[in-house]
């Protein structure tokens, strides 16, 4: 069975390339607070400042892996069973949206906004559970 490219598929894609370059600004950060050598040598995570806006973005990304591992399978389990429609086109592309805001204000520090985006992430998931389960 071969799967189209759906609309809810496209943002799931998009949301997966996201959450693949959110790594980004911490590693440009440790390589200018420590330098290319160290920074690149230290598999333990050095972090020169512990509280600043990098350490925040390096768990944002954490967050968002851990979100993507739920969504996503759900997401396809909803397209392999044929089950994808509007709704979860619509879920797919606010999830992206909600994630990549979340992560710009994880970043920032703004724990309130943070947890209405988490939580708007984690309805996404709700609907394709629903349509996988057939209560939407």
């Amino acid at each position: 069975m071969q799967l189209a490219m759906t609309p809810t598929l496209h943002w799931l894609t998009l949301a997966i390339a996201l959450t693949g370059l959110l790594w980004m600004p911490y590693i440009g950060y440790l390589l200018k607070a420590l330098g290319p050598i160290e920074a690149l040598m230290e598999g333990g995570g050095a972090e020169p400042e512990p509280n600043t806006w990098a350490r925040r973005a390096k768990k944002a990304h954490y967050n968002a892996v851990e979100n993507l591992a739920i969504f996503a399978p759900l997401t396809l389990i909803v397209c392999a069973l044929g089950r994808d429609n509007a709704t979860t086109a619509m879920a797919a592309l606010v999830y992206l949206l909600v994630r990549a805001a979340h992560y710009v204000i994880y970043t920032l520090g703004l724990p309130a906004a943070r947890t209405v985006l988490f939580l708007s992430g984690v309805g996404c998931q709700g609907v394709m559970l629903g349509r996988i389960l057939g209560w939407i």
